[in-house]
C-alpha cells in the first residue's frame, strides 16, 4: 500500500515566513542607511560599509558559537530546543538589538549603531539556522525546497519594502537633499521606526510561543565529532580578528587625524575660492590648496595601502583556511566532520562569494549613483533603484516558489512567466505609492525577460542553474563596468536577478551526499554568510582608492567563482557517483 503524502502545515508555514520578511527588511534597509550614515557621520566608503560588516559577521559568530556549544554538549542545541523555541529566542534577541538601535539613534554615535545592528543580526542567525529546516519539516520532504523558496519570496518582499520605509524614515517627504543638509537632519523618525520594528519582533515571538498550530520541531540530533573543523574555524576567527583590529586602528592613528585636519583645511580653502576674492588672494589660496592636497595624498597613500593589504589578508585567511581543510581532509578524513566532503568546502566559499556579491552590489549602489555619469543623484533619491535591486531577488524567488502550490503542468508554465512580472509590478507600484518616479525603470522589464528565459533554460536543475545564472551575473557586471548611464545601472541591477536563485542551488549542491553530516554541513554554510561582512568593506576600500565604479570588479570576481563552483562541484559529485542534475 502506498504511503499517504504528508500534508503541508500551512498555518505554521504562513506564520514562519514572517521571520523571512524581517531578514529581508533589515538587510535591504541597510543599503539606504549606508549612504545616509556616510553623509551624516562624515565617513569614507570603507567606514560606511562597516554597517554590513557588523550585520553579517554576526551571522558567522552566532552560527560558530552554536556549533561549538553543540559539540561541547554532544547534541545539536537548536534541535534540542526545538525549531519553534529557537525562533522565539532569536526574535527576543533581535528585539533587544532594536532597543539598542533606539539608544544608538538617540545619542547619534555610529559605533553604537553598529553594536545594535550586530545584536539584531545575532538573533537573525539563530532564526535562520532554525527556520530553513523547520520549513522543510512542515510538509512533504519532496516539496521542502519549494517551501524554503516561498520563504525566500517573502524575504524579498521585505527587501523591496525595506529601502522605501528606511528612506521615508530618514528623509521624510523630501525629494532631494544634499549631503550637507543630511548632516543637519533629525533622527527622531528612526527612533519610531526601530521602536515599531522591535515591537513587531516581540509580537512575532509571542505569536510563535503561544500558537498551538506550530509544532515544537524538537529532536535529539547527535553531533558528529569534528575537532579538526572546530580548530580550523577558531583559528580562522582569531586570524580575522588579528587582521581587522589594525585596520580599525588606522582610523585612530596620528596620520589619519592629520589627514582629517588637512581635509577640513581643504574644504575651507575651496569655500574661499568660491567666494568673491581679489586675484592676488585667489592665487595665494590656490597655492595653499595645492600644498594641502599634496600633503593629504602623501599622508593618506601609505594608510590606504596598509588597509588594503590587511583586508586582502582577511581574504587570504578565509580562502587559505578552506583550502587547508580541502587538501588535509583528503589525506585523513578523521576529525573533519562535514568538511571531509569537497562539495561542502567549495560550497562554503560559494556562499561566502554569493552573500558578498548580493550585499556588495546593493550597499555600494547609493555611492555609485552619485557619480555624474550615473545621474549625480543625492542620497535621498536612490531609494527606487535600491528597491528595484533588492526587488530583483524577489522576482526570481517568487518564480521559484510556484511549485509549492501544486499546479498542473500548463498552469505552472504559465505562472513561471506571469509571476516574475507580477513581482516586477509590485516593485513599481510600491515605489509609485511611495511617491518615487518610476518611468526610468520601465525598460528594466527587458532584464526580467532575460531572467525568465534563463529560468526555463535551467529546468530547475541545481548545477545548470548555478552555471547559467552565475554566467548571467558575470556578464551583467562586465557590461556595467564598461558602460555608464542607464545601461550600466540596469546591468548592476540585473545582478539581483542573477542572485535570486543561487542560494538554494548552492545549498542543495553543497550538502548533496553528506548523509549523517548534513545538519553540520548546513551550519558551516550559514557561517559563511560572513561574506556579506567581509567583501562589501573590501569593495568600499577599493572604491576609496580607485573609484566606486571600478570597485564593482569585486562583484565580477565573485560571480566568476560562482560559475567555477557550478562546474567543479558537478564534477566532484560525479566522482562520488552522484549525477545531481539527473536525480532532481
Amino acid at each position: 500500500m502506498n504511503a499517504m503524502p504528508t500534508k503541508t502545515n500551512y498555518p505554521a508555514l504562513y506564520t514562519l515566513v514572517t521571520v523571512f520578511f524581517f531578514w529581508g527588511f533589515f538587510a535591504a534597509g541597510n543599503s539606504i542607511f549606508i549612504p545616509f550614515c556616510k553623509a551624516f557621520f562624515d565617513l569614507d566608503q570603507f567606514q560606511s560599509q562597516l554597517i554590513d560588516f557588523s550585520f553579517y559577521t554576526a551571522y558567522y559568530f552566532g552560527a560558530l558559537l552554536l556549533f561549538i556549544l553543540s559539540a561541547w554538549k554532544k547534541r545539536d542545541i537548536v534541535s534540542n530546543w526545538g525549531y519553534k523555541r529557537s525562533i522565539v529566542y532569536g526574535l527576543l534577541f533581535s528585539t533587544g538589538g532594536a532597543v539598542a538601535m533606539i539608544w544608538a539613534v538617540q545619542i547619534s554615535v555610529y559605533a553604537a549603531l553598529l553594536v545594535g545592528l550586530f545584536i539584531v543580526a545575532l538573533g537573525f542567525s539563530l532564526q535562520q539556522i532554525a527556520a530553513n529546516p523547520f520549513a522543510i519539516s512542515l510538509g512533504d520532504p519532496k516539496t521542502g525546497t519549494s517551501r524554503v523558496s516561498l520563504g525566500g519570496g517573502i524575504n524579498s518582499l521585505g527587501t523591496t519594502i525595506g529601502p522605501l520605509l528606511m528612506a521615508y524614515a530618514l528623509y521624510g517627504s523630501a525629494k532631494t537633499l544634499t549631503d550637507d543638509q543630511i548632516q543637519h537632519l533629525s533622527l527622531d523618525k528612526m527612533t519610531v521606526l526601530y521602536g515599531a520594528v522591535g515591537g513587531l519582533f516581540l509580537l512575532a515571538a509571542l505569536l510563535f510561543f503561544f500558537s498551538k498550530k506550530i509544532p515544537e520541531g524538537r529532536s535529539q540530533a547527535e553531533i558528529k565529532p569534528a575537532k579538526k573543523a572546530i580548530g580550523l574555524l577558531v583559528g580562522m576567527t582569531i586570524l580575522l580578528v588579528a587582521v581587522f583590529v589594525p585596520v580599525f586602528g588606522t582610523y585612530k592613528s596620528d596620520a589619519y587625524l592629520r589627514v582629517t585636519t588637512l581635509q577640513k583645511q581643504q574644504e575651507a580653502l575651496t569655500l574661499t575660492l568660491n567666494n568673491e576674492i581679489t586675484q592676488q588672494d585667489k592665487a595665494s589660496t590656490e597655492i595653499e590648496l595645492q600644498k594641502v592636497q599634496t600633503e593629504i595624498k602623501e599622508t593618506l597613500t601609505p594608510l590606504e595601502n596598509k588597509r588594503i593589504y590587511l583586508l586582502g589578508g582577511a581574504l587570504v585567511v578565509i580562502v587559505g583556511s578552506i583550502c587547508f581543510a580541502y587538501f588535509n581532509s583528503k589525506k585523513n578524513k578523521a576529525g573533519w566532520g562535514a568538511m571531509q566532503y569537497p562539495q561542502l568546502l567549495l560550497g562554503m566559499l560559494a556562499i561566502f562569494a554569493y552573500v558578498g556579491v548580493e550585499v556588495g552590489i546593493g550597499s555600494n549602489l547609493g555611492e555609485l549613483l552619485k557619480l555624474e555619469e550615473f545621474g549625480a543623484l543625492q542620497s535621498a533619491e536612490i531609494a527606487p533603484y535600491v528597491s528595484m535591486y533588492w526587488g530583483s531577488l524577489m522576482i526570481g524567488r517568487w518564480a521559484g516558489a510556484v511549485s509549492v502550490f501544486q499546479l498542473s503542468r500548463t498552469k505552472e508554465l504559465l505562472a513561471l512567466i506571469l509571476v516574475p512580472f507580477a513581482a516586477y509590478l509590485v516593485i513599481l507600484f510600491a515605489n509609485y505609492f511611495a511617491g518615487n518616479e518610476i518611468e526610468h525603470l520601465y525598460y528594466y522589464s527587458l532584464c526580467v525577460l532575460i531572467q525568465i528565459a534563463f529560468s526555463f533554460w535551467s529546468k530547475n536543475k541545481s548545477a545548470r542553474t548555478m552555471v547559467l545564472f552565475s554566467l548571467f551575473g558575470l556578464m551583467a557586471m562586465i557590461v556595467g563596468l564598461f558602460s555608464t548611464g542607464m545601461l550600466a545601472i540596469y546591468a548592476f541591477l540585473a545582478g539581483g536577478l542573477a542572485c535570486s536563485v543561487l542560494w538554494p542551488a548552492i545549498f542543495n549542491i553543497a550538502i548533496m551526499g553528506l548523509g549523517k553530516y548534513t545538519a553540520q554541513g548546513s551550519s558551516f554554510l550559514i557561517m559563511m554568510i560572513l561574506g556579506g561582512g567581509i567583501l562589501p568593506p573590501i569593495q568600499g576600500k577599493i572604491a576609496d582608492m580607485i573609484g566606486i565604479h571600478e570597485s564593482y570588479i569585486v562583484n565580477a570576481v565573485c560571480f566568476g567563482y560562482l560559475l567555477l563552483f557550478g562546474i567543479l562541484a558537478k564534477r566532484v559529485l560525479q566522482k562520488q557517483g552522484i549525477a545531481i542534475d539527473e536525480i532532481e
